[in-house]
């Protein structure tokens, strides 16, 4: 890191902790006075959003500019913006590793791990288990079961998950490998994920729309595989399931944004992109986890 790049950091976090403290003084105001607060504090973020977005989409059709934006991107202001507006999402190497580390505990309590290997784009992350799970007979029920559930929660743009073996070479001598042959998320439960239609309802290659707990969703069907988006446009918010689709793209109908339905990916505003929710298939029936967004 670079001393100016240190010093944004610094600038942004003491901004950050002011900004922390002033919310902690309004939790503490009357009931009345809080709601005043979280009004305005509303209002204003709608208007700046609404400015950023209009900003952005005046950009779109410069791609000197569009990549230029891009690389303004990276400084910690203009990234802190934009995420906190939902412009921009987390990196996929942060969102994959905070996968991990969120099934790192259970895995823990079962002598193992679980380490990233490598990610390869567009769509595929390799890992590797260690410790009692690498050789454990249940281990693709772990990848499966643990692993390959929440790094896909996490990135839901991920399609394969790919568990890397350790070679004997490479393990310490004398090293004890003790044996699980109940996956530690065998009995996980399913926390969080609603049923919401059943698979055949969905036609192939198109999207249908449903509503759960009043958010409107579009699910997409490829194959097998099945992808739950917000059925908002990320530019004004008008719904998307009258748009054209064609090959895993929707175009919004009344303003021609085009987004990938799989992740979620404005084509023509790369910085902005739809809410994306986990989806699992099981048994024929289709169930979405709100709030696993991009």
């Amino acid at each position: 890191m670079n001393a100016a790049t240190h010093d944004d950091s610094e600038r942004l976090a003491h901004m950050a902790t002011e900004v922390a403290a002033l919310q902690a003084i309004g939790q503490a105001w009357p009931l009345e006075q809080r709601a005043v607060l979280d009004n305005l504090r509303g209002a204003i973020e709608a208007l700046h959003r609404e400015a950023l977005v209009r900003l952005l989409k005046g950009l779109r059709d410069e791609p000197a500019a569009a990549a230029r934006l891009r690389e303004l991107a990276s400084d910690p202001f203009i990234y802190g913006v934009l995420r906190l507006h939902g412009l921009v999402r987390e990196p996929l190497e942060a969102r994959v590793r905070a996968a991990l580390e969120s099934v790192a505990p259970m895995l823990a309590e079962h002598a193992g791990g679980v380490e990233l290997v490598a990610i390869k784009l567009p769509d595929t992350v390799e890992v590797r288990l260690t410790g009692s799970c690498q050789s454990c007979p249940a281990s693709g029920q772990t990848l499966s079961e643990g692993v390959e559930r929440a790094i896909k929660e996490h990135a839901p743009e991920i399609v394969r998950v790919v568990q890397v073996r350790r070679s004997a070479e490479t393990r310490a001598p004398g090293e004890a490998v003790p044996i699980h042959f109940v996956s530690p998320f065998a009995k996980a439960e399913d926390r969080g994920f609603v049923d919401l239609c059943a698979v055949d309802e969905l036609p192939q290659g198109q999207v249908a729309a449903r509503t759960l707990r009043d958010e409107a969703l579009l699910l997409y069907r490829d194959g097998s595989q099945v992808f739950c988006v917000a059925n908002a446009c990320a530019h004004l918010g008008m719904p998307l399931d009258d748009g054209a689709v064609a090959e895993g793209v929707i175009e919004c109908p009344h303003h021609g944004f085009r987004y990938r339905l799989d992740t979620g990916e404005c084509l023509d505003v790369p910085e902005v992109q739809l809410v994306v929710h986990a989806v699992r298939v099981r048994g024929g029936r289709v169930a979405v986890k709100l709030g696993a967004s991009a």
